[in-house]
């Protein structure tokens, strides 16, 4: 019998993803900058390793809308796997952010080979369907105060691993509006409220409270 080879490491998908290979790139985007537009070529899918961005799309009356906000640790493009051939939004970094690029090619091959790859790609997966579910629920039974307030908290990352971000990166409350399906005049006026009653506060940027949960639970 053969000795195993003791030189080849386990698999680490995070290790993988970090760095330049055959159909892997790592790329910088500065805050502002789209990583893709709607109707682009399909033909790759991201991770972000540092950094927030945003996904919206445009209406054909030109209506823009916030479908999404991604983080360190989340896939995007991934439509591309499952035949899409163009983009059906627009990446925009909010943050300077660093991500991942893997060409669709690159992309089957590793799930295929890697169990571990796949895995926790189909965790995220999982994750990212129950999130939709959950903004569906959002949209059609809460008040936009609720849904302003959990916005807010996902923003600031209370109810993930690790410890809430002290201070939101820097959001318009009109991206807010958009986000949540309101007008930025509403935005305005349920981020004065939660101001005055200590559930958020501008010191510096935007601080939100484990207080605010009380617009979310509260009936």
């Amino acid at each position: 019998m053969a000795p195993k080879d003791k030189s080849k490491l386990p698999f680490d998908p995070k290790t993988f993803l970090a760095k330049v290979g055959t159909g892997r790139k790592i790329m910088d985007y500065r805050n502002g900058e789209a990583v893709f537009s709607q109707g682009d070529q399909a033909d790759a899918i991201f991770y972000v390793q540092k950094g927030k961005l945003k996904l919206t799309v445009v209406s054909d009356q030109g209506k823009e809308a916030v479908i999404a906000i991604l983080e360190a640790g989340e896939f995007f493009g991934e439509g591309c796997l499952a035949g899409q051939i163009k983009r059906m939004a627009t990446a925009t970094a909010m943050t300077d952010c660093v991500a991942a690029r893997l060409e669709k090619a690159e992309m089957i091959r590793v799930l295929h080979e890697e169990p571990v790859f796949s895995e926790l790609f189909l965790r995220y997966l999982l994750s990212r369907n129950i999130r939709i579910e959950e903004d569906l629920v959002d949209q059609l039974f809460n008040s936009s105060e609720k849904r302003l307030a959990r916005v807010l908290l996902l923003l600031a990352n209370f109810g993930k691993e690790g410890r809430p971000e002290p201070v939101i990166p820097k959001i318009s409350q009109q991206m807010l509006a958009e986000i949540i399906g309101t007008t930025r005049a509403r935005v305005n006026f349920f981020m004065n409220r939660f101001r005055k009653l200590g559930f958020i506060d501008y010191n510096g940027g935007l601080h939100v409270h484990s207080s605010l949960l009380n617009v979310v639970l509260h009936d």
